[in-house]
């Protein structure tokens, strides 16, 4: 089964807004035929990981245990844990194993993972190497914009998830 990847927060809670979104991009990718890997953890990570494995889909769970002591083990709906040694380890992983990556909303680690599949993706564009479809909540654009050394062309390497019909054309595009 062809995964996707989904960057999300483990501080997102049941019965708020972001976790129902989170929920509902999991059932999108079970329904378009995908598992998904995630950090593994809770908040958006585990809404995700219940949409998709409701639909059947394979959830894979890239843990860092040895940065997380205090976490209790992947989230229930994890089908294969995969521990890594570093962050930096696991968020190379999470970018290999998936045909493509999303990001919900989250925080400083959230962005460290678009900040890093952008940046690969950015030198395979460089070298004419293709590239692996990115796609972020809208909600990102308003902290990722043209600026600095950051041009209007690097912004195209990314994908704009404003809703779940954004989602669905994206999905159906893998």
């Amino acid at each position: 089964m062809r995964l996707v990847t989904v960057f999300g927060s483990s501080q997102t809670k049941p019965g708020t807004p972001a976790f129902a979104e989170a929920y509902a991009w999991g059932r999108l990718i079970g329904q378009a035929g995908f598992g998904v890997a995630t950090g593994g953890y809770n908040g958006a990570m585990e809404a995700v990981s219940q949409g998709v494995k409701e639909l059947g889909g394979l959830v894979v769970g890239i843990t860092a245990p040895a940065l997380f002591p205090e976490r209790d083990g992947p989230n229930l709906h994890v089908d294969l844990e995969l521990p890594s040694a570093s962050l930096l380890t696991r968020i190379e992983r999470l970018f290999d194993v998936g045909v493509a990556c999303l990001a919900l909303p989250g925080g400083v680690g959230t962005l460290a993972e678009i900040l890093a599949a952008w940046n690969l993706n950015y030198l395979a564009w460089r070298q004419g190497r293709p590239t692996k479809p990115l796609g972020v909540h809208a909600g990102w654009l308003e902290v990722i914009r043209p600026g600095l050394e950051v041009a209007p062309e690097h912004l195209a390497l990314l994908t704009p998830i404003a809703s779940l019909a954004d989602l669905e054309e994206f999905l159906a595009r893998l």
